[in-house]
C-alpha cells in the first residue's frame, strides 16, 4: 500500500485555503485543488489517511461533472498538469492525479443536500420527532413525512435539506425557509432545483451500475452571476453509496464510502471531539478498498487509474 499524502507544501504557491481534504492555492483569477488522502468523520480530521483517495475523488468528480454539465455549469477547467500554467509543472509528482484547475467563484455558504432516502442524521431526527407525532405526520426541517417510514426507505420523492457550511464543527441542517433568507428566494429556489436534477440524473445512472445514491451533497458558488458547481460532486466522501444487489430496507446499509469508518469509531466509543484516534491498519485498508470498488462500478473502464 502506497504512503498517504497527508499534506501539501507547494511553497512558491499562495494557499488560499485548507479543507478537511483539500488544500487549495491561490492562482489569482483561478484556484489549484489538491485532493489530499486526509479522511474525516463527524468533522475531525483523523491523523493517518486514506493511501490514493484523493486520486480517486479527483477521478470520480471528473466524470460527475462532465456528466452533468448540461444541468448546471461547474469550475472545472482541466484536470491534467499538462494543461496548467508552466510554474505548475514542476510540482508534477505530488499533482498528478489528484488536483485540478478551477475558476475562482463566489463561493454560496449552503451545503445543499438531496436525499432519496432516509438514512443518517435525518432518520436519527425524524426517529426523535416521531415519538411526538398525533396526526400520522412527522415533521423534520420543515418537511412532512408518514410517520411509518423505515430505516434506508426509499423516500416517496427526492427531498433538498440545505445545512448551514461551518468552517469549523458541525454543519447545521436548516429549513428550506431559512434558506431562502440567507441567500434570497431567487437564488435559494434556483439551489434546490438544479441540486434535485443533478442528483436525479446520477441516482438514475448509477443505478444502471449497481449502486444506489441514497444521498448527496453540493457545494456552489457564482461565477459573474451565474451558478455554478465546485468542489467535488458524487464521491465516497460526499455521498452515501449502497449496494442495489443488497439493499434491504428497515435496516442500515453497507456503504461503499466512510460510513465504515464512522461505525467503527462509534464502535470504540469514541467522543467525536479532537483528537481523533488512529486508524488501524485494517480499517484503512478495507475502505480503500470500498472507495476503490465505487470507483470501478461507476467509471468507465476506459477512463479508471489506480
Amino acid at each position: 500500500m502506497e504512503r498517504a499524502l497527508m499534506q501539501t507544501d507547494l511553497k512558491e504557491l499562495k494557499l488560499f485555503a485548507l479543507g478537511k481534504v483539500r488544500d487549495v492555492y491561490d492562482l489569482e483569477d483561478k484556484l489549484l485543488i489538491v485532493a489530499t488522502d486526509r479522511i474525516s468523520a463527524f468533522d475531525v480530521i483523523l491523523p493517518n489517511g486514506i493511501p490514493g483517495k484523493g486520486k480517486i475523488l479527483t477521478q470520480m468528480s471528473v466524470f460527475w461533472f462532465n456528466l452533468v454539465a448540461d444541468v448546471v455549469p461547474n469550475h472545472l477547467i482541466s484536470h491534467r498538469v499538462k494543461d496548467y500554467p508552466g510554474g505548475l509543472h514542476k510540482f508534477k509528482e505530488v499533482l498528478e492525479g489528484r488536483s485540478m484547475l478551477v475558476k475562482k467563484a463566489k463561493r454560496i455558504d449552503i451545503e445543499c443536500v438531496v436525499r432519496g432516502y432516509i438514512s443518517g442524521s435525518l432518520w436519527k431526527e425524524y426517529i426523535e420527532a416521531r415519538k411526538n407525532s398525533t396526526n400520522g405526520k412527522v415533521l423534520v426541517q420543515g418537511i412532512e413525512f408518514s410517520d411509518s417510514l423505515s430505516e434506508s426507505a426509499k423516500l416517496p420523492e427526492n427531498i433538498f435539506t440545505p445545512a448551514t457550511k461551518a468552517e469549523e464543527g458541525h454543519d447545521e441542517n436548516i429549513s428550506f425557509e431559512r434558506m431562502c433568507q440567507m441567500v434570497g428566494q431567487r437564488l435559494a429556489e434556483e439551489l434546490r432545483e438544479k441540486s434535485l436534477e443533478i442528483y436525479q440524473k446520477a441516482y438514475e445512472y448509477a443505478l444502471q451500475k449497481g449502486i444506489i445514491i441514497a444521498d448527496t451533497k453540493f457545494e456552489f458558488g457564482l461565477d459573474n452571476g451565474r451558478v455554478i458547481i465546485i468542489d467535488e460532486i458524487f464521491s465516497p466522501d460526499s455521498s452515501r453509496f449502497w449496494s442495489k444487489a443488497d439493499y434491504k430496507p428497515g435496516q442500515a446499509q453497507d456503504s461503499f464510502d466512510k460510513q465504515y469508518i464512522r461505525d467503527y469509531l462509534e464502535s470504540i466509543k469514541w467522543d467525536k471531539k479532537p483528537p481523533a484516534p488512529v486508524l488501524p491498519e485494517e480499517i484503512v485498508k478495507r475502505t480503500l478498498e470500498k472507495y476503490q470498488q465505487a470507483l470501478r462500478m461507476l467509471l468507465p473502464q476506459e477512463v479508471v487509474t489506480e
